[in-house]
């Protein structure tokens, strides 16, 4: 029988046989087999559809009506917090991902650095693009722009006339034809008119599954990225790692503003090293040049296998420091914590540097360490090993029968605590998936996010997982009432 335990196939990371023997132990235990079927396959890449538009068309409304709920949260100030915001969503029969992202307006600086940054990072990471477009103004410049950028990338793209609330207002989507982008799909976002028929249109666009997802490359070089704060060293660790100097260096923070790749062959292995722009606290749109280099770096980080931290081992570490390590976590990359400038250290700082470890950053220990000195060389072979570590720990996968085993000694020797009376207990469980791990645990009731803590840290404790997040989620046994 061929392999079939690879992330992203029909039964997440299960065999054929392997499926047919859980879903009977599924059905033993009293669960409904779609409800199954929805948690393993929810693990499996699914498409990605971006909404794109400039301020105040209501892309955030509309994101809230194909999810069904409200948590897409449209900011007072465009351009103070573009973050990008994924969900998942549903439309007949099908799931896929959708991404919420920030409006564009045009001012005083144009659409420079950060308009063309915001398409282009929200364009690179998706497999469609719903176009928002209010059609009781028209088309505007700044809609016209963001056509051109549609067309360069070549993805496809639905184009949604919002704020078309009756009869009277189709008249205004129509001349939204002057685009170029095909039919405008009339819409309201707000009272869901004419969302479902844009959604069919959405599904025909997406593809069933993703070509080709983040951090799930097949073949080439294994793709590291080097992300930290401005000047701690990221392409001075570059230039080091490839022995000439690749990329500019210079004692002004933020010199670096586009992620460089670098192909680099060390130990016999071909590696491919990506320099990303220091990410800052904060980056409001005055400073377009670094608002763009962050959502580069962003897209960098999402399209890497290992993100490579680096902290400045001769400062305290930071609020910033933690989020970086949180935005690679979130992402689900494999990861190794760096701390360069190892070398400018006395006895006294790297007690101190030691506490701030064990405080801070607790909620990484699993994650391997490396103290260098990008200047000078030091430990710098102990990079690739700690590299190679992180990418079997991202890899691995633990056969059913084996984890459910170890689940069972689990629940032995250390049950969940009783709460109201009731005892909930892990029934079973599976690997879904891995890049990163992913577990599905079925259970009698609610497990407590200290017990599921606790079920991670034994699972790293008996099979290792060693620089990598690993990610559980539960399902629970729904009662049934007899009919």
């Amino acid at each position: 029988m061929n392999d079939q335990n690879h992330s992203g196939d029909e039964h997440g990371s299960l065999g054929d046989a392997e499926y047919a023997e859980f879903m009977e132990l599924a059905a033993t235990e009293g669960f409904d087999p779609e409800e199954v079927e929805g948690a393993l396959a929810g693990h499996g890449p699914l498409p990605v559809l971006a909404v794109v538009g400039r301020p105040n068309v209501g892309k955030s409304t509309l994101v809230n009506r194909i999810i069904g709920r409200r948590e897409a949260v449209v900011q007072d100030k465009p351009g103070v917090t573009r973050d990008r915001v994924t969900y998942e969503a549903e439309w007949a029969g099908r799931r896929f991902k959708v991404v919420d992202t920030g409006g564009w307006e045009q001012d005083v600086l144009g659409l420079d650095a950060s308009v063309a940054a915001q398409a282009e990072y929200a364009i690179e990471a998706c497999d469609a693009v719903v176009f928002v477009v209010d059609a009781t103004v028209g088309a505007t410049d700044t809609d016209e722009a963001v056509v051109r950028l549609l067309r360069k990338a070549g993805k496809p793209v639905v184009l949604c006339a919002n704020k078309v609330d009756g009869q009277s207002g189709e008249a205004d989507a129509t001349s939204l034809w002057s685009l170029g982008l095909g039919l405008p799909h009339p819409v309201s976002s707000l009272h869901g008119r004419g969302t479902g028929d844009m959604l069919d249109a959405v599904l025909e666009a997406l593809p069933e599954a993703p070509a080709q997802t983040f951090g799930l490359t097949v073949g080439g070089p294994r793709r590291i990225a080097l992300i930290g704060r401005p000047n701690v060293g990221k392409s001075s660790l570059l230039n080091r790692v490839a022995n000439e100097d690749r990329v500019v260096v210079h004692a002004q923070a933020g010199t670096t503003r586009d992620p460089v790749d670098e192909l680099i062959e060390l130990g016999g292995i071909t590696w491919k090293f990506i320099d990303t722009a220091g990410i800052r606290r904060r980056v409001h749109l005055q400073e377009g040049a670094d608002y763009y280099a962050s959502l580069r770096t962003a897209a960098a980080v999402e399209k890497a296998e290992v993100a490579v931290v680096l902290i400045d081992a001769s400062e305290s570490i930071t609020v910033q420091d933690q989020r970086i390590i949180t935005m690679a976590v979130e992402a689900g990359r494999a990861m190794v914590i760096a701390y360069n400038k190892w070398d400018t250290l006395d006895e006294d700082r790297r007690y101190y540097l030691e506490r701030d470890i064990e405080t801070e950053l607790a909620q990484i220990a699993w994650a391997p360490r490396v103290n260098v000195s990008a200047l000078t060389g030091r430990h710098m072979e102990k990079l690739v090993p700690a590299i190679e570590t992180a990418l079997a720990g991202w890899e691995t996968r633990i056969p059913t029968g084996r984890l459910n085993a170890f689940l069972g000694e689990i629940v032995a020797s250390h049950p969940h605590p009783v709460r109201g009376g009731k005892q909930p207990r892990i029934l079973f469980g599976t690997q879904a998936g891995a890049k990163p791990p992913r577990f599905v645990l079925f259970a009698s009731g609610f497990l407590e996010a200290g017990y599921r803590r606790f079920v991670e840290r034994r699972l790293r404790e008996e099979f290792g997982f060693e620089g990598t997040p690993i990610h559980i989620s539960v399902r629970v046994r729904e009662k049934r009432g007899r009919k």
